[in-house]
């Protein structure tokens, strides 16, 4: 299994995961002829991609879910809330996911399958999950828009050989930041975002015996820096004995690497 973070950020998220011959998104927040650009760029043919899961509503995760599914062929799984939602509704093939427990996913061609577990993760999109993935006895989980942090979702992620988790934000910047004092209430509070120091909480919970790749993502343009979410990640690294954990920082702008899980 394979994972490559596509886009990640406030303005659009996505991330690629191979497993054998299964090609399955999460999320499919960047505008339409980003994201096909940025798959053509992960050498993925529209005709390819098996399925899209989405963690939760918000646009920057959802935006264009529903018209990729249908120019794609893709079959598209989200919670049953969300159904009704604007960007999947053009989707031709919904299947609900079954929050707190997990789908198998197949590939169009082949015999290669995928377990998709879905974790509750506190967020102001109800519900909004993180995912665990399987295949072939390898984990990666996928977490990002937790509002604080929560011990029992953070222990479920501890199986993950490769985890992605949310650093959005460093609590100074943001408190001293251009935000309105709504937008800092919202982004800080616990149904927001995680800032550097959560989500270093989170990781002293969810790193397990097996990762060996950790990746921050959805890192703030505006209320965070790569070092500073850098920093924590790795001192926490370093607290557990676990400095050759492999770090990585998700970009906005860029396709990750394929990371092997």
């Amino acid at each position: 299994m394979r994972v490559q973070v596509l886009g990640s950020g406030s303005a659009g998220n996505a991330v690629l995961v191979r497993a054998g011959e299964l090609t399955l998104l999460v999320d499919a927040g960047l505008p339409i002829d980003d994201l096909e650009r940025r798959l053509a760029q992960a050498r993925v043919a529209p005709h390819r991609l098996d399925a899209i899961a989405l963690t939760h509503g918000h646009l920057d995760h959802a935006r264009s879910a529903g018209l990729l599914a249908r120019k794609t062929g893709a079959r598209l799984y989200c919670s049953t809330a969300m159904m009704s939602n604007a960007s999947v509704r053009e989707a031709r093939a919904l299947h609900a996911l079954t929050v707190g427990g997990t789908v198998s996913v197949r590939a169009r061609l082949g015999i290669d399958e995928l377990r998709l577990r879905a974790i509750v993760i506190p967020h102001d999109a109800d519900p909004t999950v993180a995912f665990e993935l399987e295949h072939a006895g390898r984990r990666a989980a996928v977490c990002t828009d937790m509002g604080t942090f929560a011990d029992g979702p953070a222990r479920e992620l501890r199986a993950a050989q490769l985890l992605v988790l949310e650093f959005n934000h460093d609590a100074d910047m943001l408190a001293r930041g251009p935000y309105t004092p709504q937008l800092k209430r919202r982004v800080g509070g616990p149904r927001g975002h995680l800032s550097n120091a959560e989500a270093a909480a989170v990781l002293r919970t969810a790193a397990g015996p097996d990762l060996h790749t950790l990746v921050l993502a959805h890192l703030s343009r505006v209320n965070n820096r790569p070092e500073l979410a850098l920093a924590a990640a790795r001192a926490v690294l370093e607290e557990l004995g676990r400095a050759d954990v492999r770090v990585e920082v998700a970009e906005q702008d860029a396709v990750g690497p394929a990371l092997e899980v």
